[in-house]
């Protein structure tokens, strides 16, 4: 059986101390929290800047025994230094934090490898590793970008987050990641969608981040991507379901996620062959 996070974007309305109960409740070891806002609009949860609020939710942690596998996002687009990620590299890191998620919109090559690798250079004494996200709308398109930086900056914290939406809509390649080393690799996050990637921009970056299935109802070769990566990391399950939230909760969103991630990834696997 897998160890499982909730991945803050599956329920992003609640706020970091919320996400702890509720994946407490729902039977997940880890949570993912999200420090900085992503997308106009979304909800703001200042943990680097707010002391009560940052009390409040290493209570919780304390009480639940939830741990707390990864923070983002750290997206570094030109206009922003790696220095001015360090009030949140040290909030990840009095949080418990593992892992950091970072991403490259930036079109200057040469700018975002030095970038990537000071970002590194700055969380490895707070004992953090950096994992290079590469939604298939930025300049860091692909897995075969993301192993460009990864090959250049060679730094021992760096790695690759395998996002199983952004995997199959970059159409990169199985056949690149399978021969890549598996000390890259040190948490997925999971999810399914539709088989037909979206023809617009648009229609990218909503099923990203509003409309992602549950592992086992959509065409993404779930269980063909996770077999390629090392079979005992953490799956954080990213899954949006803005629909299905207004309707039960997004409360009850995480804990369907995780039931369906259990059926479709552990316990199928564990089933004698036909």
């Amino acid at each position: 059986m897998h160890d499982y996070s909730l991945a803050h974007l599956t329920a992003l309305h609640l706020s970091p101390p919320e996400l702890v109960e509720a994946a407490a409740a729902g039977g997940y070891r880890y949570v993912g929290l999200r420090l900085t806002q992503v997308a106009v609009g979304d909800p703001v949860y200042p943990l680097a800047t707010d002391a009560a609020l940052m009390r409040e939710t290493k209570a919780r942690l304390r009480h639940t025994g939830v741990e707390v596998l990864d923070i983002e996002l750290a997206r570094m687009d030109p206009n922003t230094p790696p220095e001015s990620w360090r009030e949140f590299l040290d909030a990840g890191a009095e949080l418990g934090a593992r892992h950091v998620i970072g991403q490259l919109p930036d079109p200057s090559r040469d700018r975002k490898i030095g970038r990537f690798a000071a970002l590194c250079d700055l969380a490895a004494p707070l004992g953090m590793t950096v994992e290079l996200e590469f939604p298939s709308w930025t300049e860091t398109p692909n897995l075969a970008e993301a192993v460009h930086v990864m090959r250049a900056v060679n730094r021992p914290n760096a790695g690759i987050l395998i996002d199983l939406l952004h995997f199959a809509r970059s159409r990169s390649s199985m056949e690149e990641l399978s021969t890549l080393p598996r000390s890259w690799f040190r948490f997925a996050h999971v999810c399914d969608a539709a088989a037909e990637i979206p023809a617009t921009l648009e229609g990218l970056i909503h099923t990203a981040r509003a409309e992602r299935l549950f592992p086992g109802e959509g065409g993404i070769d779930v269980r063909g991507i996770l077999a390629a990566l090392p079979p005992d990391i953490p799956y954080a399950l990213e899954i949006p379901r803005v629909t299905l939230s207004a309707l039960i909760g997004e409360k009850e969103c995480a804990r369907l996620a995780l039931k369906a991630a259990r059926r479709h990834l552990d316990e199928a696997l564990l089933e004698p062959a036909a």
